[in-house]
């Protein structure tokens, strides 16, 4: 069975929602966030991204990882394409051009979208976006997606709201997740009607709801 070490409130969303629609069964071992700890080397502290332990597993010290027998994966996008790949599925690539289809938009997300993305969600989340510095952020952040979700909404208008393959799969997984954090400001992902649609529509699924009552489940 797959561990994955992790906690809901990380980017471990994605292989826990995955898990969730394809009833994978994962062996979970928390490990929460160093910088959320007063002291992560405390004796009695638990088991996070600085413990020598997990530093052992995954030096970079980042969440989550994913081990299955000998192989070790600390990417969350390479998790779940691994996972998915390996289970098979409607939800995984059906070829070799849908494999090549989800690794690029992996990678496009990871490198196009989610830096800004993310930096909505934090400026918003930390309560800066309404000072002069922190709504210039948020505006610079917005700018800078303005072309890859134009990009994202006319692929997802003229694919039939999906992703890859017409069908809902990993790649929609993936690309959700990221997007979920610019959907923290209140008007842009409504600028999209493709993405908008598509982003309700991946999170009205079941297991989406499952995955996000169980983060919410979990301290802040």
């Amino acid at each position: 069975m797959p561990t994955i070490y992790g906690v809901y409130r990380s980017r471990a969303t994605r292989p826990f929602w995955l898990a969730l629609e394809m009833s994978i069964p994962l062996d979970h071992k928390p490990v929460i966030q160093a910088y959320r700890l007063a002291d992560p080397a405390a004796p009695d502290a638990p088991l996070n991204t600085h413990s020598p332990s997990f530093l052992a597993l995954s030096p970079a010290g980042a969440i989550p990882v994913l081990t299955d027998g000998d192989l070790v994966l600390s990417e969350s996008l390479a998790i779940t394409l691994y996972l998915a790949r390996k289970y098979g599925g409607p939800l995984a690539p059906a070829d070799a051009g849908e494999d090549a289809m989800m690794v690029q938009w992996a990678l496009y997300g990871m490198t196009a979208i989610e830096p800004h993305a993310i930096k909505i969600l934090y400026t918003i989340t930390e309560g800066r976006a309404g000072t002069p510095a922190g709504k210039a952020e948020v505006d610079a952040a917005v700018d800078a997606l303005r072309r890859p979700l134009k990009a994202l909404d006319t692929h997802l208008g003229a694919h039939g709201g999906q992703m890859v393959g017409g069908r809902f799969t990993v790649a929609d997984i993936n690309m959700a997740e990221i997007i979920r954090y610019a959907a923290a400001h209140p008007t842009l992902i409504g600028e999209y009607p493709a993405v908008a649609a598509w982003l309700a529509a991946c999170q009205g699924r079941p297991a989406f709801k499952e995955m996000m009552a169980r983060r919410t489940a979990e301290p802040a």
